[in-house]
């Protein structure tokens, strides 16, 4: 069993997921259950611990399509830094704190994984 938390459309949902190949005692294949949302919305880059100050992490693994800053470049929490693609579906990346974009750690094509740092923000 794994705890997941969702956000759809700015509400945040806490998931029990059951992996098929999770060993279980006579239990179903794969069930999922929803409990109400939570109290705040959790953003995809403050899901997972970051890699570093500053360092906006990829929410899950997938191919990075676009790069919409540059090295310099001022922005402000919420503003759109990348976009990744995964699973035919695109997932945006957004700063969450105010600040400068001192590096981009990787390129755009690059398949990333879950946790990897994409942008620092000083």
């Amino acid at each position: 069993m794994k705890r997941l938390r969702i956000t759809v459309e700015g509400k945040t949902y806490e998931v029990t997921v059951e992996l098929p190949n999770e060993t279980a005692s006579a239990a179903p294949v794969a069930s999922a259950g929803v409990s109400a949302p939570a109290s705040s919305p959790v953003s995809a880059s403050s899901a997972i611990s970051p890699a570093g100050p500053g360092v906006i992490t990829s929410p899950l693994g997938g191919n990075l399509v676009g790069i919409s800053v540059k090295v310099g470049q001022e922005v402000k929490a919420g503003d759109q830094l990348a976009t990744l693609e995964a699973m035919k579906m695109n997932t945006y990346i957004n700063a969450t704190s105010d600040g400068k974009v001192a590096e981009i750690l990787v390129e755009v094509g690059t398949a990333v994984q879950e946790g990897q740092g994409l942008i620092r923000i000083e």
